[in-house]
């Protein structure tokens, strides 16, 4: 198997017949088997993205929308820190959606992401996104209050309408050349608990716990439930979920850079052609600098 081919393995086409329950948060498959291994196929897969970069960025056509969600500790940030090492920063923004502020609270849910959608030529990438309001906002109802949501539409219907919201809202953006990737990173209760005590030993993973992080461990259950009504509702041809087994990490992003490449493979990206009259430019201004000489 190639690198490349390893997402397929875990994208939800077939969403209405998907079970989280199914899915194993130690899976490993494909061409890497070790973290060793995993390192120097991500090496190149790292120098691959950035060559495809370049050609989103210089054709400027495509826009590319990368939405990563997770529980607590399942290797977001150092997910994205490792797969878009290469990346031109110049071509590329990462937004981190944390609790809402006054100000997008009085808006849409949709809104403040919406904002931060990437301009065409470049990579948007969402750690956390709107998917948060059908996730923690779901397991937590009590946070609705805070959105100032009129009576008459706080119906058993919410979620579903949300749902309806978000798909359309995608197809939007697909519509008009953005392309959308969307990775839920599958971290078992287990690997999370190693993960917090880890965190706990060590001084310099201090500041990534809190006691909101064990507050949160104790509706997994629920969260788990939430996920899997999401990714039923929400893996669309046109903007797909990935359930990225993530109890590995290095296993972890090795698949992620593979549905990256995988998909700007499939725009054919190109550099842009020059007309004759401007190929005809560039040779005049190359022979007055040779001239110089």
């Amino acid at each position: 198997m190639k690198t490349k081919e390893l997402a397929k393995l875990y994208r939800v086409d077939e969403p209405q017949t998907f079970r989280l329950s199914r899915q194993d948060a130690a899976d490993i498959r494909g061409p890497a088997r070790s973290k060793d291994e995993a390192g120097e196929l991500l090496a190149a897969d790292i120098e691959r993205l950035s060559e495809l970069q370049d050609k989103l960025y210089a054709q400027s056509q495509w826009s590319l929308l990368l939405v990563f969600q997770a529980m607590d500790a399942a290797g977001k940030d150092s997910t994205i820190k490792h797969v878009m090492s290469g990346i031109n920063p110049q071509g590329c923004q990462v937004h981190s959606f944390k609790a809402p502020s006054a100000e997008e609270l009085g808006h849409d849910f949709l809104w403040r992401c919406e904002k931060c959608l990437p301009e065409r030529g470049s990579i948007g990438i969402f750690n956390r996104s709107y998917y948060e309001e059908v996730l923690v906002v779901r397991v937590h109802p009590e946070l609705l209050q805070n959105q100032r949501l009129p009576k008459p539409l706080l119906t058993p219907r919410l979620w579903h309408d949300r749902f309806e919201y978000i798909n359309s809202f995608e197809r939007h953006l697909a519509r008009n050349g953005t392309i959308i990737l969307k990775f839920f990173l599958h971290v078992s209760k287990e690997e999370q608990r190693k993960r917090f005590l880890k965190r706990l030993q060590e001084p310099a993973k201090h500041w990534k716990f809190s006691a909101a992080d064990l507050s949160e461990r104790a509706h997994w259950k629920d969260y788990l439930a939430a996920y899997e009504d999401m990714i039923r509702h929400t893996s669309t041809p046109e903007a797909p979920w990935f359930v990225i087994p993530a109890d590995h990490k290095w296993y972890a992003r090795l698949v992620v850079a593979a549905a990256i490449i995988e998909t700007l493979e499939s725009l054919n990206l190109a550099y842009p052609e020059l007309n004759p009259a401007h190929q005809k430019e560039l040779k005049a201004l190359r022979r007055r600098l040779e001239r110089e000489l």
